[in-house]
């Protein structure tokens, strides 16, 4: 992996969010190339349950200060970065005061989910986008985890397809098991076209349910791997059919040396 550059995208990561499969692997993954000479950027959203004086988060004020249009809104996005403790790794965070100030990640203190999850998704996946650009940082490759994070590959070759910077990058998306219970905002569909992606690529967005979310990331990525040990019948399916470079899952213990593989010789070959 030396000298590649990976930016790993992912809805929740270690030691900044407590410990799941997606947590998990997006602190591995990186650390992973980071040791074998790889260039890594993380992204993340900055979720309000994130102590920003423990884990020395501060405002990258070059980066930040630009407003991105979400359903004909405007919305500033904030960019923080923090250092995750003896690896060296730079962690970018995603900010909106009116999307991720409130104490949680994806759901109330109920256990519902915020009824605004589809434009946080938005706004994360073009947040990411935008960030990468003033960085003019090219990926060789985007490995994109969790379902809020879904939302980066169509964004990426449907609004941003005429940008120089990702001519070259693949995405490859790691599929969980994690996901969430009925839809997201019936709504989210127009707030989807309103970016002048076309109908028909998100048809299934009619019903935002975490399937759906997942099968237009599915079609929009280069590669996939099995990010959990089982998957819902119809999304192993879907993956099948889809005819993509496909890597099984592999446990945090056995994954490093297949994963390598996986980027050197099918996503970048």
């Amino acid at each position: 992996m030396k000298d590649k550059r990976i930016l790993y995208v992912s809805s929740e990561v270690v030691p900044y969010l407590p410990e799941t499969e997606i947590s998990s692997m997006s602190f591995e993954a990186p650390r992973m190339v980071n040791k074998q000479g790889g260039q890594i950027r993380i992204f993340m959203p900055r979720y309000g349950n994130i102590n920003e004086r423990r884990h020395q988060l501060h405002e990258v004020i070059r980066l930040s200060g630009i407003n991105l249009v979400i359903n004909d809104l405007d919305m500033p996005l904030v960019i923080k970065v923090a250092s995750i403790p003896k690896e060296r790794i730079q962690v970018y965070f995603i900010d909106n005061e009116e999307y991720f100030k409130r104490k949680a990640t994806l759901t109330d203190e109920d256990g519902n989910l915020y009824p605004d999850n589809d434009e946080r998704a938005i706004f994360f996946a073009k947040g990411v986008i935008e960030t990468v650009k003033k960085l003019n940082w090219a990926p060789d490759v985007i490995h994109v985890n969790g379902w809020l994070a879904s939302l980066l590959p169509i964004y990426l070759k449907e609004y941003y397809k005429n940008e120089p910077l990702f001519a070259e990058s693949k995405i490859v998306t790691s599929v969980y098991n994690q996901s969430f219970d009925g839809t997201l905002d019936m709504n989210m569909i127009n707030k989807v076209k309103f970016d002048n992606i076309d109908e028909a690529a998100i048809k299934v967005l009619e019903t935002p349910n975490y399937i759906n979310i997942m099968k237009v990331a599915i079609d929009y990525s280069d590669a996939i791997i099995k990010g959990s040990a089982e998957l819902p019948k119809e999304l192993e399916d879907y993956i099948e059919a889809s005819k993509k470079p496909f890597l099984e899952y592999f446990s945090p213990e056995d994954f490093a040396e297949p994963y390598s593989e996986f980027y050197n010789n099918t996503i970048l070959n």
